[in-house]
């Protein structure tokens, strides 16, 4: 099976080096990889370390660059659908590394067509765990990868946080009945069959693409398999700020997307929006005397936050980690991310009607 590798940048200098090097050292056969990079008005180094790529990595099926004008990551991906010439289109972020097994696991994980055997049947959407690493090395960085790790402090989605396995050099496909199946996934890869038939990315999304992206898959009847042996991982944002940024960009876009694809999103989505709502409406209570409500609303926050803090470091610990002394800060660093998210929300809620649906 040939097979296409498409990332697609925007201002990555520091990121894009790494990947492009793990995707040097993919243990599947180059010649069988296809590379699409695509770059979105970078004014960095990022378009020439692209160029650099393309003149260096001659044992690769084919290395070609394309300029995303519209910049916005959707059009980049849409893009890389209509130009991409293999079997499959493997997604990955250019802030991501991935392991050298992983484009042989996917291939794995997609099986083959043409297979009569119901207990090994052929996938159409295949991905896996992607965890999230930290670039830095204080005790800061790593309270805010602790954060990040968090079911509380992050998503519910088991494939966001690290995944324990063990590496592998023989990777084989499991039966039916032990897969994973998922309603959406990071660095997924796609038949070209999936991609012919439910099209691209909706351009007007611009955080929550992939999971109406993953809503339409469903629709069409394919099933999104996360397979045990398909590991990546993720970058965290490098400061507090950038977090907040990136949480409350999340935050708006899922108020958005609900006039949209409601059936897209899940419930979980929406609880920093109700933590929000209940410190407002407490908070009114309070200014008319009933103080009661917002100290029983931070009682059980805080409760919880102070609880998962705890989790964390135990996690942490028990892999023979070491607990930086910022970790102290974790319950304010949650309340910080649920509430920037919660605005973010109820930002894109209250905005929706007066944006371009272009």
């Amino acid at each position: 099976m040939n097979i296409t590798i498409g990332i697609v940048a925007r201002n990555e200098e520091h990121y894009l080096p790494r990947i492009l090097e793990d995707v040097k050292s993919q243990d599947y056969p180059h010649e069988k990889i296809e590379v699409l990079l695509v770059d979105g008005r970078s004014t960095d180094d990022t378009k020439n370390i692209m160029n650099s790529f393309a003149d260096e990595a001659g044992d690769f099926l084919s290395v070609r660059i394309f300029d995303n004008e519209k910049i916005i990551q959707s059009t980049g991906w849409n893009i890389a659908i209509e130009n991409f010439s293999t079997d499959a289109l493997v997604r990955i972020d250019a802030h991501a590394r991935i392991e050298k097994s992983f484009i042989s696991a996917c291939v794995t994980a997609l099986g083959a067509t043409d297979t009569t055997d119901e207990k090994y049947p052929a996938e159409y959407v295949v991905g896996g765990a992607r965890p999230t690493i930290n670039d830095g090395e204080t005790g800061w960085s790593e309270t805010l990868h602790m954060a990040e790790e968090s079911m509380f402090g992050s998503s519910i989605l088991s494939s966001r946080r690290t995944a324990d396995h063990e590496d592998s050099d023989e990777i084989e496909p499991e039966p039916v009945e032990k897969r994973n199946y998922v309603n959406t996934l990071f660095h997924a890869c796609y038949r070209r069959e999936v991609l012919e038939k439910v099209g691209g990315f909706r351009e007007d999304l611009r955080r929550t693409e992939d999971n109406e992206f993953h809503y339409r898959i469903r629709k069409k009847g394919y099933r999104i398999y996360m397979s045990p042996f398909i590991h990546s991982s993720q970058y965290i944002r490098p400061s507090l700020g950038t977090m907040l940024k990136q949480k409350f960009g999340n935050g708006l876009w899922i108020g958005r997307t609900l006039f949209v694809c409601p059936g897209c999103l899940s419930l979980y989505h929406f609880v920093p929006f109700a933590f929000v709502m209940a410190i407002l409406a407490s908070t009114a209570l309070a200014i008319c005397g009933f103080t009661w409500c917002i100290s029983l609303l931070a009682a059980l926050y805080f409760s919880a936050a102070i609880l998962m803090s705890i989790a964390s470091a135990f996690i942490i610990q028990k892999k023979g980690g070491r607990v930086p002394a910022y970790a102290l800060l974790l319950p304010l660093i949650f309340f910080a991310l649920h509430t920037i998210y919660g605005i973010g929300t109820l930002v894109g809620l209250v905005s929706h009607p007066f944006i371009s649906h272009k």
